[in-house]
């Protein structure tokens, strides 16, 4: 019993107080006709360039480094395809698929969070609390352990997971709406069942698939080629702008339904539009490298808090999760080598303690 009252004290911590009135600052940019316009904040663009600068000083660094030190003019000839055969080689085969990859699977991962974290109202709101990063483990183990499917079908797999995860957590929370303390505790029960199911797979599987499988379980960049950062580019490159078109009615939503209402916005359309783009942002990053977790938690707290806005930061979330994956990514294959450690173990251990340090932070102003 003290068990279930501490676990919904944490998620009571985690929700937002929607009646906070917001502060509108910053320069409105429109075309001529008045048919586009943009509002720019000074504070969310330095934080924007800044993230921009350390994500590409962080690729740098992955590029360059390693077993084999190449410099600045080398890796730049053999990405324009004028470098030598070893330079060619280590930057376009080993590294910069890995690279890529952990780029575009962090933004996917960061964005999920985000517009989750906003629907529900509360910090707990990511996909791998609710357990939909679960449910796309579950559906791309089945394709590899049963079927013994292609990268392509693993990735089918994992968006069919998720989105049943999705639709079974939506039935659960019929006629309660798709926010708030519920839909968190519902989401935690689903996630717990995912993980006996996914533990069920792979006690089906043979020895090798089962060690296979449980590493990808922890979450890794290792051995990912040009499919993987296709494959999830792809999804990076159609789903996030599809999320930027609907930020400002999802700003509004935020703001209640009563509100979003009456500036003429459909708040089940809209919920239904954004739950299905986070939703498929993080099955096809679990697709390709796993279930990495915190990154969809951690990621859009601090580029809120960065910002300091009152809306959701899907740019500067975007490019914080970029970034939180390809620096773990780079210590784990830096700083412990030889060990083949997956990047789910870095991210796991900031997240957990940036976990409980958020929990602490919501818990005292709750009092306060």
């Amino acid at each position: 019993m003290s068990a279930v009252r501490a676990e919904g004290d944490a998620v009571a911590a985690g929700q937002k107080a929607r009646t906070t009135p917001r502060v509108v600052t910053g320069v409105v940019v429109r075309t001529r006709r008045g048919g586009f316009s943009l509002r720019v904040q000074g504070r969310a663009l330095a934080v924007t360039v800044v993230l921009g600068a350390l994500l590409v000083l962080v690729m740098g660094i992955a590029l360059t480094t390693g077993d084999f030190e190449l410099s600045v003019g080398e890796v730049l000839q053999a990405l324009f395809g004028n470098g030598s055969g070893a330079a060619d080689f280590i930057v376009n085969t080993l590294r910069m698929p890995r690279l890529l990859t952990a780029v575009c699977v962090g933004a996917a991962l960061a964005v999920s969070g985000a517009i989750l974290q906003s629907l529900t109202g509360n910090a707990l709101g990511s996909p791998d609390i609710i357990g939909f990063t679960n449910g796309s483990a579950t559906g791309a183990l089945v394709v590899i352990v049963v079927l013994n499917g292609s990268m392509t079908q693993i990735a089918l797999g994992a968006l069919v997971g998720g989105l049943a995860t999705a639709g079974a957590v939506s039935l659960l929370m019929v006629g309660r709406g798709l926010q708030g303390f519920r839909l968190i505790v519902v989401g935690i029960g689903v996630s717990a069942l995912l993980l006996a199911a996914n533990s069920y797979l792979i006690t089906r599987a043979s020895w090798q698939e089962a060690l296979e499988a449980q590493a990808w379980l922890i979450g890794s960049l290792g051995n990912r080629l040009w499919i993987h950062a296709n494959t999830i580019g792809l999804a990076v490159v159609v789903l996030v702008p599809l999320a930027l078109l609907l930020a400002r009615r999802l700003s509004m939503v935020e703001m209640g339904d009563g509100i979003a209402t009456a500036l003429g916005v459909s708040v089940t359309r809209t919920r239904a539009a954004l739950l299905v783009i986070s939703v498929a942002l993080a099955a096809f990053a679990t697709a390709v490298a796993g279930p990495i977790v915190f990154i969809a938690l951690a990621a859009p707290q601090l580029a809120r808090r960065l910002t300091r806005s009152s809306a959701p930061a899907l740019v500067p979330s975007a490019l914080m999760g970029a970034l939180l994956l390809a620096l773990s990514d780079l210590v784990v294959q830096r700083l412990f080598a030889p060990a083949l450690l997956p990047v789910g173990t870095a991210t796991g251990t900031i997240g957990g303690l940036y976990l409980i340090w958020l929990l602490i932070t919501e818990s005292r102003k709750s009092r306060a």
